[in-house]
């Protein structure tokens, strides 16, 4: 089963209460988006292996330690891209490989238009970001692609979580664990988590 953890940091409680306010700006927005993303993002990669490495201080060498793996970002456009940026300040190093997914607003399936995945992974943990996990139909497909080519060490990073999205990413994949900011109550007649913030690509673009 997989693993579904949700941030009980006192400062990403207190920024989800703003990203959901309907007077909050674009900017603020994003700023918000960024600022939740890099602590999940710090709780995600805990679990990374180092290596030893020596550096030199100003003063003489000593013993340090390095990311010993490839870590990958996979934002789901276009939501994704705020968090992705915030956590490329954390990890320069890190690749992103960019997935473009809309959810069908009949079906409420998701739609692939945009793959920009290599044929074989260069990245030995992937790291899929999408900021609402509703049904978790785009979740999941993103995921089918990132196997189907072969990487071996997935997770699953957002901020908002429907509990029927939940159990359709776990039941789907329970060898990928769920970084998360808020889990909500429920999703509504037509698919938008209650009580949400909206659509989160257009409040952070300013497209609503």
């Amino acid at each position: 089963m997989a693993a579904v953890h949700v941030s009980a940091h006192p400062l990403v409680r207190h920024k989800v209460a703003r990203l959901r306010t309907t007077d909050t700006r674009p900017p603020e927005f994003r700023e918000l988006v960024a600022a939740i993303s890099r602590v999940l993002f710090l709780d995600a990669t805990a679990d990374l292996p180092v290596r030893p490495v020596v550096v030199r201080t100003p003063l003489t060498e000593t013993a340090g330690e390095e990311i010993a793996v490839r870590v990958g970002l996979v934002p789901v456009l276009r939501a994704g891209l705020g968090m992705a940026d915030a956590m490329l300040q954390a990890l320069p190093e890190a690749s992103v490989w960019h997935l473009g997914l809309y959810r069908d607003h009949a079906t409420l399936k998701p739609v692939t238009y945009y793959n920009k995945l290599p044929a074989k992974p260069d990245m030995d943990v992937a790291l899929v970001l999408d900021p609402m996990l509703a049904t978790g139909g785009s979740a999941i497909a993103a995921i089918d692609i990132l196997k189907a080519v072969g990487t071996e060490r997935i997770k699953f990073v957002g901020l908002i979580a429907a509990p029927e999205g939940i159990d359709e990413l776990v039941a789907a994949h329970p060898d990928v664990p769920l970084y998360l900011a808020a889990r909500d109550e429920r999703l509504n007649d037509i698919g938008y988590i209650v009580p949400g913030l909206g659509d989160a690509g257009d409040r952070q673009f300013g497209t609503a």
